[in-house]
């Protein structure tokens, strides 16, 4: 599960669970909704969130 990996590896980061959580969600949201505007919503899989993930982050900056 993406969700879950962006998780773990911001609690691997030295992150509260809580600020972990909040932040991997809303990374996860994010990611999808970069993801969904390249590939759009109905063919929207997994592996495209993973592929934005990057640029996410990015924008989170």
């Amino acid at each position: 599960d993406v969700l879950t990996g962006v998780m773990a590896a911001l609690l691997g980061q030295g992150l509260s669970s809580f600020d972990a959580a909040v932040l991997a969600v809303y990374i996860h949201g994010l990611a999808g909704d970069i993801a969904a505007e390249r590939t759009g919503q109905i063919s929207l899989i997994a592996t495209d969130i993973i592929q934005s993930l990057p640029d996410a982050f990015l924008k989170h900056k």
